[in-house]
């Protein structure tokens, strides 16, 4: 609770910062940020400007209560108001086509186990220097990935989410744009998604280059322009300086523990570590070619040994001097996700204090947060904006 306590007169000028770019739709320039305007002028800043703030972002659709990256989770994370939905996580298939998988392992997400004609592809591949086993989406076409089914991944923390085991099957990305679409027409309102490119690096040494295909059906579908309702994201920097010159979408940089390397530095020697990344140095070479960054929660306000919040570290304020937005991921509801001091009991199911969490990470003055459980942060951003 100490974090929530403290650097009171800071938060306070963030949170009234942010309600101003709340009610004038604005972006970095109305808050003051000496790189925003910079910013938008090298890369334009697009639609995403006018989505609401704190936005809050589908993670994997309703994924809090639904099978993830399903039509069935994208579609409730529609109905529960999520501003964007995070749809989906693209991994291709042995034919090409980009599906939406968290990973391309696909032994926890579906029941390919239970499907006897495919037991021999069990195999086990390194996957970003991981020994991983399992079934991998890019040794089935999509035909036969469309025979499977999604279950929930992680079914200790969400047993209720087993009751839709086997109702929905993986969708592509095509499927989604049109999906998209028709969405949007239906409720009279723009839909946005956020898909990511995963393990780009992987897959192009296998032949399957993601972001060419990500650009052919944005262009297909005119969704590759900068006011396009489409952010793309990718753990590997490279993969959106790729997309940079591919698409006009607007681009966010994913960052993970601070000691961690991008596959893609590891791969090209760079000896550069998230740490150096949200340097204001590092930051600036983001904004070079992105328009935003998603970084761990950490990254915002660190844990301790006993993993209660800390202080927050400057990050918010030095992105956003860079001009970039910031959405950070990922807020959970069950105790096991939330930090130690908002967790109300041991139970692995069970819900904790979201909403005093939620308030803590608002205060620091980010732009928006992906969650598993849009309804949650809906209503913890209303109480954060009535104050």
């Amino acid at each position: 609770m100490g974090a929530q306590e403290s650097n009171g007169q800071e938060r306070g000028t963030a949170r009234r910062a942010l309600l101003g770019a709340a009610v004038l739709g604005a972006g970095g320039a109305v808050l003051g940020l000496p790189g925003a305007a910079r910013a938008d002028e090298r890369h334009g800043g697009g639609g995403y400007r006018s989505l609401p703030r704190p936005t809050v972002i589908g993670h994997r659709g309703a994924s809090g209560y639904r099978p993830e990256h399903t039509f069935g989770s994208y579609q409730l994370a529609l109905d529960l108001g999520a501003d964007v939905v995070e749809a989906g996580d693209l991994v291709p298939t042995k034919d090409g086509h980009l599906v939406c998988r968290h990973e391309p392992e696909i032994g926890g997400t579906t029941d390919v186990s239970a499907h006897p004609e495919f037991a021999a592809r069990k195999t086990t591949k390194t996957l970003d220097g991981v020994a991983t086993t399992g079934w991998f989406t890019e040794d089935f076409t999509l035909a036969e990935l469309k025979t499977l089914r999604a279950v929930e991944r992680i079914p200790a923390n969400r047993p209720h989410n087993t009751l839709y085991n086997g109702r929905w099957e993986i969708p592509t990305f095509e499927e989604v744009l049109r999906w998209q679409d028709e969405q949007t027409r239906k409720r009279g309102k723009q839909v946005w998604i956020y898909p990511e490119t995963k393990h780009p690096t992987y897959f192009r040494k296998l032949g399957l280059g993601l972001e060419e295909r990500v650009a052919k059906l944005l262009r297909k579908y005119g969704k590759d322009r900068k006011d396009s309702p489409v952010i793309l994201q990718s753990f590997e920097p490279s993969s959106i300086e790729r997309l940079d010159k591919l698409v006009g979408n607007p681009l966010a940089v994913l960052l993970s523990g601070a000691n961690t390397r991008p596959w893609d530095f590891v791969e090209a020697g760079d000896p550069r570590t998230v740490a150096d990344l949200v340097k204001p140095e590092g930051l600036e070479w983001i904004a070079s070619y992105a328009q935003g960054i998603g970084p761990t929660l950490d990254l915002i306000i660190p844990k301790d040994a006993a993993g209660n919040l800390t202080q927050p570290t400057t990050l918010v304020a030095d992105a956003h001097r860079a001009g970039l937005i910031l959405h950070p991921y990922t807020m959970r509801n069950e105790n096991p996700f939330l930090p130690a001091n908002f967790r109300k009991g041991t139970a692995a199911d069970a819900y904790g204090d979201a909403f005093g969490a939620f308030k803590v990470y608002f205060e620091t003055g980010i732009d928006g947060v992906f969650s598993d459980n849009a309804d949650t942060a809906l209503l913890a951003r209303a109480d954060f904006l009535k104050g």
